[in-house]
This record gives C-alpha cells, structure tokens and sequence, in this order.
C-alpha cells in the first residue's frame, strides 16, 4: 500500500493511537505534528498522500492549517478531526477545502474506511486538477497558433489554412513546437 500520512493533534496518545492504527492497516506514517505550523512543515518535507489533522492545536489551527496546505498543493487531501460535530465546524471544514471530517474518538471502523475514501477522491481530484491544467495549456498554445494565423494570413494574402500548413510545416523542419513557431512569428510581427 505505502500511502504516505501525517499525523497533526496536540494530544500525544491520539497521536499514538491513531499511529498503530494506521500502521495495522499498512499505512506509512510519515511524521506527527502538535500543531499547525509543525503540520504544515511535515507536508513540505514529506507530501504526503493524506494528513489527519485536529480542528483545536495550539497556535495555528486546523481549518487555517489545511487552507496553508492545500493552497500550496502539499498533501493530496486532509482529513480533519474535531470532538465536536457541530455543523460550524463542518462548514468551516468544507470551506477550508478538506475531503473528510471525522468525529472523536477514532476506531478502525471509522477511521480506515475514511482514509480508503479521502485517498480515492484526492487522487481523483489531483487528476482532475491535472487534465484542466492540460486543457488550459492547450488551449492558450491554439490562441497563440490562431494569432500568428492571422498574422501570416494578412501579411501574405493567403487563407486560414495556407497559414496553418505554413506554421506546421516550419514546425517540422525547425523540429520545434507549433506554439513556439507561432510565438516567434507574433513576436517578429510585434517587434515591427
């Protein structure tokens, strides 16, 4: 399995016991935290699969931890912990962005079928994430394509796909990108 895990609780024995249950089930334990600065350190070194991590720690909570952790993509997903079930909490946990919520005390029938569950959807997530940061690339190297089309188009009198031809055939014999011909042709036109 080598799902990698932090652990963040300022209560030392929640730590521990949440520790041996995580390790029963076959999972890596990576690093433990009493707070939400520490936590946020153990993401950075570590990056790690999923952090279990309290609501109430000294210093920097756990809401304002996993806003830290998952605006700087250090963990996939973050399961918070809280005594408390009361539904602001809960808001302010789906707020922060995190994929789990779990009610102290921990068992294993609770806790590890929320660790399968938070793994599965932030691998989904990440891979969404992902494929729109591979949509939005594509889609900025066709507005570059579609300008230097236009820019050829003008300049030599010839049609959409005349132009089009012109900057893959360059981008084949320079052995260069489409997107990169089409830049230098927008910055040839610019440079004018």
């Amino acid at each position: 399995m080598n799902k990698k895990i932090v652990i963040a609780d300022d209560e030392p024995i929640t730590r521990m016991d949440i520790r041996e249950m995580l390790e029963e089930a076959g999972y890596n334990v990576v690093g433990e935290a009493s707070d939400g600065f520490d936590a946020i350190e153990m993401c950075r070194k570590f990056s790690p699969n999923i952090v279990i991590m309290d609501i109430k720690m000294p210093l920097l909570d756990g809401i304002n931890a996993s806003k830290i952790i998952i605006q700087e993509g250090l963990a996939d997903g973050i399961i918070l912990l809280s005594a408390y079930s009361d539904t602001n909490f809960v808001e302010k946990a789906k707020e922060a962005g995190v994929i789990g919520y779990l009610v102290k005390p921990l068992d294993n029938k609770s806790l590890i079928p929320a660790v399968e569950v938070a793994i599965s959807r932030a691998k989904e997530i990440k891979e969404i994430k992902t494929n729109m940061i591979n949509v939005q690339k594509k889609l900025e190297a066709r507005k570059v394509i579609e300008k230097a089309k236009g820019i050829l188009m003008v300049e030599h009198g010839i049609t959409e796909q005349e132009a089009f031809s012109m900057i893959r055939n360059l981008s084949m014999k320079k052995r260069v990108t489409m997107e990169d011909i089409s830049e230098i042709i927008i910055m040839s036109k610019d440079g004018v």
